[in-house]
């Protein structure tokens, strides 16, 4: 089994080998051209995220800078995902999101881990657990997701937390590490924050 493989599977690898290093680099060559883009310049965006991403729905919007590890390769985006500025994805292995997802900034999503194992560390091996994130999810700013974890429909995860575990759906969870604070329910229907009232109609 070469190395390509093994990063597949999610089993220990070798980043730094020739062919993987090869592919990255087209990628980030790619994530460059973003990144450099002028903001008039949206139909050229969304032509480079096309052909970034594995997958990138109608109506997203990404706002560069943006920190990909394979230029978003291995990213799975819904319709209509918004991500403020500096929004990280680690992407080594698969990062699915669904719908109407909000990223605020500062948001780092990351698939790869490194063993314990002080002797392995030294050889620079990785690993990767892909990342999944539901539809109608807001994740505040500065938020970390960790490899492995899923996070269900329309929960938001409050900015800061470092989010180590699943997260069920329609609950506003925060912390270090992420827990669930409370459910998403009556409060909401007519507070839209804290003790402020909803006022448009909805």
């Amino acid at each position: 089994m070469d190395m390509q493989e093994r990063m597949k599977k999610g089993l220990i690898y070798d980043p730094g080998e020739g062919s993987i290093v090869e592919e990255q680099t087209k990628c980030l060559e790619l994530l460059y051209d973003y990144n450099a883009t002028r903001p008039s310049e949206s139909q050229k965006r969304t032509t480079l995220l096309k052909e970034m991403f594995g997958k990138i729905g109608e109506g997203c919007y990404i706002e560069p800078p943006l920190h990909s590890n394979w230029g978003g390769r291995n990213v799975y985006f819904g319709k209509g995902v918004y991500a403020n500025f500096n929004l990280t994805l680690v992407d080594d292995t698969d990062i699915m999101v669904g719908d109407h997802v909000m990223f605020g900034p500062n948001v780092t999503i990351a698939t790869a881990g490194h063993p314990v194992l002080p002797s392995l560390r030294l050889k620079a091996l990785q690993f990767n657990l892909p990342v999944k994130i539901g539809n109608n999810v807001w994740i505040g700013a500065g938020v970390v997701v960790l490899p492995g974890v899923t996070i269900g429909d329309n929960t938001v995860i409050g900015a800061g937390s470092i989010v180590t575990k699943d997260i069920p759906a329609n609950v506003v969870a925060v912390g270090n590490p992420c827990k669930v604070l409370r459910s998403i329910g009556e409060h909401d229907q007519k507070y839209y924050y804290r003790d402020r009232k909803i006022d448009i109609e909805i």
